[in-house]
């Protein structure tokens, strides 16, 4: 082939190239986008588990971790809200992991799964809306108080994975 002949080619392969793209493009409207210093509000999270403090780390680390990752401000309540999050803890389950030579239990794994929205204020079609599951494990302790502690820390620390999957699933959504 000669040297005109090559170029033709070439040239031809790199419009092609052009003309087709990267092949990504928007799939949803930029009004679901979640925007810096929009106000959220996250209202009372009910609770059909057996933990009493479960709905309340869970809301705290919802509005911790929305802030970090999308700079959304808490809102003072529902009517100067921008966004507003329902939710339902549904699960919240201790089990035991692992176990001594004594047949005494090592280790637990602390397990909470939550239904969660996130509504658009003045839309009826939630931005984001599913179910969230998350585990940690945490050690025995024949001391009931410190026994208490790890299990408050598995949760604060099942909050913020429940909170940080929720802040990538609406990101995936766009």
């Amino acid at each position: 082939m000669n040297l005109i002949g090559r170029s033709l080619v070439m040239g031809m392969l790199m419009l092609s190239a052009v003309m087709a793209g990267c092949g990504y493009h928007v799939t949803s409207p930029s009004t679901h986008v979640l925007k810096a210093d929009q106000k959220l509000w996250v209202p009372f999270i009910s609770n059909e588990s057996i933990s009493p403090s479960a709905q309340t780390v869970l809301r705290r680390a919802l509005y911790d971790e929305c802030h970090a990752v999308r700079g959304l401000v808490p809102s003072s309540g529902e009517q100067d809200a921008d966004l507003t999050m329902k939710g339902r803890v549904v699960l919240y389950s201790n089990s035991a992991l692992s176990y001594s030579s004594l047949d005494r239990a090592r280790e637990y794994r602390l397990t909470v799964e939550v239904e969660l929205e996130l509504h658009k204020k003045g839309q009826a079609t939630p931005v984001w809306k599913g179910r969230i599951q998350a585990s940690k494990e945490y050690p025995a302790n024949t001391n009931l108080s410190l026994q208490h502690d790890a299990e408050e820390s598995a949760l604060d620390a099942v909050g913020r994975i429940i909170a940080h999957k929720l802040m990538s699933a609406t990101e995936q959504n766009y």
